[in-house]
């Protein structure tokens, strides 16, 4: 298997410095760093049904067959469909297993994304998320964005009464900034920020900082660079003679410089394909000098 022959190359590039490999979500919710995005698993653009429905739930039981006890999905994604797939696949859900969603962003079409965060939607889009993911309560709901058209106060005020009423374990946020934290805090507790942010992309340095400080779980969107010209999985990328030097490849080396960066870090890595999912998987392995990531650190800002 793939993965199997990653695993032995990482394994020789390891040192002996260990990371820690779990974070306690909301201080009671222990999962594994390296977790899954199940965007990608929907069709092309993120729109429909994949090509192949069967291969989508292979690729999410392949998942927590390596270890994966967080997975990351919205009703945006598909819009529905990601939600309905990560269900037929895993329901019923194995102990321990967490499923973080969202809500607030609409698809009136393929490449179109419109915030809705206001009241009255988001508690329609808690109930439908419970309904299509088949449980009793969210482990994790996050707003997926800040609507400029509804104070955050409004939109986390419904959040809340789901909480509130037992229909949501923890409150999260997505592409977010600390004063708009701040505000969310004071209506609901945050466990979770999941922002933009990759070895070539630190706009959201500040949050990440705030994260650290508060103990809450940042989850990077993006974490190997999206699908446009700067994903790390296209040739010519700044991260490839570091990956060759270490035998490994420059999206595992994207990966695992996100796992060292931040205790706090949670990546949340997408696929729709299984040999892709055990490379992403056996990047947790690489562990390089603080040396070697000052290099590679180097490399990207040259």
């Amino acid at each position: 298997m793939a993965g199997t022959a990653f695993v032995q190359r990482l394994a020789s590039a390891a040192t002996t410095s260990t990371m820690k490999s779990t974070f306690p979500i909301g201080g009671d919710l222990s999962v594994d760093r390296l977790g899954f995005g199940a965007m990608r698993i929907t069709g092309e653009g993120i729109w429909g049904w994949p090509p192949d429905r069967e291969n989508a739930k292979k690729v999410l039981r392949r998942a927590v067959d390596l270890g994966v006890n967080l997975i990351d999905t919205a009703d945006a994604y598909g819009p529905e469909t990601s939600e309905i797939l990560i269900a037929e696949a895993l329901h019923p859900y194995p102990k321990g297993l967490v499923i973080a969603t969202k809500g607030g962003l609409t698809r009136p079409g393929p490449g179109s994304w419109v915030p809705n965060c206001r009241p009255e939607y988001l508690s329609q889009c808690v109930d439908k998320s419970l309904k299509r993911l088949k449980l009793e309560r969210i482990d994790v709901y996050q707003l997926h964005t800040v609507d400029r058209k509804v104070p955050i106060e409004d939109s986390l005020g419904a959040l809340k009464k789901a909480q509130d009423a037992g229909k949501i374990r923890h409150v999260g946020l997505s592409n977010v900034t600390t004063q708009e934290i701040e505000r969310a805090k004071k209506v609901v507790p945050i466990v979770s920020i999941q922002n933009r942010y990759n070895i070539e992309d630190r706009d959201s340095e500040d949050v990440l900082s705030y994260c650290e400080k508060e103990k809450m779980g940042f989850l990077p969107w993006a974490p190997v660079g999206g699908g446009g010209r700067g994903s790390l999985t296209k040739s010519g990328n700044p991260l490839e003679a570091e990956a060759k030097r270490h035998n490994v490849t420059p999206v595992q080396l994207a990966l695992a410089w996100l796992l060292q960066k931040s205790p706090v870090m949670l990546p949340i890595p997408g696929t729709a394909n299984i040999a892709h999912l055990e490379e992403n998987m056996a990047a947790a392995k690489l562990q390089l000098s603080a040396d070697d990531w000052k290099r590679i650190e180097g490399e990207v800002t040259a």
